[in-house]
């Protein structure tokens, strides 16, 4: 005899486990990308300033092993700013450099202090100013204060030295260079002598952040490009094809820019070590073309 099954009531079916649709992950993985790339955009932002500037170094512990002095320069906005002056003989007379230099640095930094041994050698009075942020200098370095700043020292020596415009060289060094230029652009000189000069920032940080808009982003372009034609004395480039922070295509590009009597030497040893490592083509050519431009310089022994 067979035994009937118990009866244990309706027959109840499994709730099938729960499975992710192809279109919500999708929306989920787009909106994870759109927040991260927005708070990329927003770390590049607020990095700018330690990107493009790289201040806050306290004043290097280097000091020149020649004489050398270190001013205030009287500014109309109030601020602290100081400079280092070396001459050559004591006096304000012969032709100055105003020499501005790049980011990373100060004014007592060593590769600057070797520059300004090797153009008191050609014969030159130096003026070195320091930016604001650097060195313990209150504010923050902008585009606009390194141009003020630039100005301020220039000022110093036409007005309080009485020194007139045929006797000031600007040189300017990497980022220094485009601080330069944008001085040139707007007051009388005799020469100006860019080493690793980028043509535009912007767009330096366009190649090296392709996926970003560098161009709507930045706030400091330093856009020589824009401004070289409006130079119009002659213009000595400096730039080495080793050269791995500012490309060599970028001091071309500025060249071919610029409208005023130039001359473009390549050098070896990089954007730091040009000065030293190809060290007798580099200022040999510095002082022919000084020569050559009516600034009173003598060879390099």
């Amino acid at each position: 005899m067979f035994r009937q099954p118990k009866y244990t009531g309706p027959e109840r079916r499994k709730t099938p486990r729960w499975r992710p649709r192809p279109i919500r992950v999708l929306v989920s993985l787009l909106l994870i990308l759109v927040i991260t790339y927005t708070a990329a955009v927003v770390w590049l932002m607020a990095q700018e300033t330690k990107l493009v500037f790289q201040a806050g170094r306290a004043l290097s512990t280097g000091r020149p092993s020649f004489s050398y002095e270190q001013i205030d320069l009287p500014r109309p906005d109030g601020a602290r700013q100081f400079a280092w002056v070396m001459k050559q003989h004591g006096a304000d007379e012969g032709p100055w450099v105003l020499f501005l230099h790049g980011n990373a640095a100060t004014i007592a930094s060593r590769m600057n202090i070797a520059h300004y041994a090797q153009l008191r050698r050609i014969g030159l009075n130096v003026i070195a100013p320091e930016y604001r942020g650097f060195a313990g200098l209150d504010g923050v370095p902008t585009e606009a204060a390194l141009a003020a700043d630039a100005r301020a020292a220039y000022d110093d020596l036409r007005v309080t030295r009485h020194v007139p415009s045929s006797r000031i060289v600007i040189y300017g060094w990497s980022l220094g260079s485009a601080v330069a230029v944008n001085l040139a652009s707007a007051v009388d000189e005799a020469a100006v002598i860019l080493e690793g000069a980028p043509a535009s920032l912007v767009d330096i940080g366009q190649r090296r952040y392709p996926f970003f808009p560098i161009r709507l982003l930045m706030r400091n372009p330093f856009e020589s490009i824009s401004r070289i034609d409006r130079v119009h004395s002659p213009i000595l480039f400096l730039h080495s094809p080793e050269d791995e922070i500012i490309p060599i295509d970028e001091g071309r590009r500025l060249f071919d820019a610029a409208r005023a009597d130039k001359t473009f030497v390549e050098v070896r040893g990089g954007h730091v070590n040009a000065s030293e490592a190809d060290s007798e083509r580099f200022w040999s050519a510095v002082g022919q073309f000084l020569r050559q431009h009516g600034v009173a310089a003598t060879a390099i022994p």
